[in-house]
């Protein structure tokens, strides 16, 4: 459906991307993820034509559109701000591109109001300015003006990052039924590790104008390719070279002089171990109360780990207490020493 070849972004003597290359299936729910500064928006912004690149193209469905117009492209696109036009009505906002390509009055008013309930927009809230609206009914109209010209493809960058959190996570629920529903192919840009790993088919990581990996969730959480992923996406542990010697006692065959992570929840308290598994002796150092899981700081092998238990309202415990800690070396994700910038 989408692919970009080897595309290089310069600003000046800065290159802001170094040959990116990926393709994005029809259909899917991709997303760009990296911190601030790291290509992502600006590889968003290569797709959809607000950048040209020095070197390398974009295909859309097998046509090179690296020198089409922007309103020629077929892209939706949801601005981190909406863009949205505030003294105008709901109606008229996403009629605004309907106009623009000079349909006959009833088809817009056809289909405004077909999206707008597409989009849980009611009849009452097209009649009032953008500005009376929530967050979330105003990232609502952005997508659905995004959606009501029918584009191939729909671009999102960073949309619910203005949302409080519990907003945000309502809207995330929301915005992967509705690219589901459409069956639009969609490009998303975040610098939110969960939000990606929540809504994506595939994620493409980004790291100072390069992608580190591109992976189905799992794939990026649980056999992360480079040392920043495995850092990036998540919270992790680094063990030491005393822990991994405690590993290999149990029958590991790691490294002791490579950089060796292990994620939290891969790390159980006070459980029969299974074969291969290590037992450490460890103490509670302190702990963190979620509700739903606790997070424990625990110290042994000459530092302190952090572990994620489920929380079963019995085995609870105490800053102090001794622990047994277990770990198989089959989930410890190794990367070289000399591999870290």
């Amino acid at each position: 459906m989408i692919r970009l070849n080897d595309i290089v972004v310069k600003f000046g003597d800065f290159t802001a991307l170094h040959s990116i290359s990926v393709h994005v299936k029809e259909g899917e729910f991709f997303t760009f993820l990296g911190p601030s500064g790291c290509g992502k928006t600006t590889t968003l912004r290569t797709l959809t034509g607000f950048i040209e690149p020095v070197s390398g193209s974009v295909v859309v469905k097998g046509k090179d559109i690296t020198h089409v117009p922007i309103e020629e492209r077929s892209i939706g696109i949801v601005f981190q701000s909406y863009a949205l036009f505030p003294t105008m009505t709901v109606y008229d906002n996403i009629a605004f591109g309907l106009k623009l390509k000079k349909l006959k009055k009833p088809e817009v008013d056809r289909r405004v109001r077909e999206i707008a309930r597409k989009v849980d927009l009611s009849d009452e809230q097209l009649a009032k300015a953008v500005s009376q609206l929530s967050g979330g009914q105003q990232q609502r109209v952005a997508i659905a003006r995004a959606l009501v010209t029918g584009p191939a493809i729909i671009c999102m960058d960073e949309p619910l990052s203005n949302l409080d959190a519990k907003l945000r996570v309502q809207l995330r629920n929301e915005l992967k039924k509705m690219q589901k529903d459409f069956g639009i192919t969609t490009i998303y840009v975040t610098h939110d590790q969960e939000e990606a790993l929540t809504l994506s088919d595939r994620i493409a990581v980004f790291n100072k104008g390069v992608i580190e990996q591109v992976g189905t969730p799992n794939e990026v959480y649980n056999h992360s390719a480079t040392e920043f992923v495995c850092n990036f996406i998540g919270d992790i542990n680094r063990l030491e070279p005393e822990a991994v010697r405690a590993l290999n006692q149990a029958g590991g065959s790691i490294d002791p002089a490579a950089r060796n992570y292990i994620r939290l929840e891969r790390i159980h308290v006070n459980v029969e171990p299974k074969a291969g598994a290590a037992v450490l002796e460890g103490t509670v150092d302190s702990r963190e109360y979620y509700g739903l899981y606790i997070k424990y700081y625990i110290r042994l092998a000459g530092q302190t780990i952090k572990v994620i238990e489920k929380n079963d309202g019995v085995n609870i415990y105490e800053a102090g207490q001794k622990v047994r800690v277990v770990m198989d070396p089959r989930d410890v994700m190794a990367y070289p020493a000399a591999a870290q910038q």
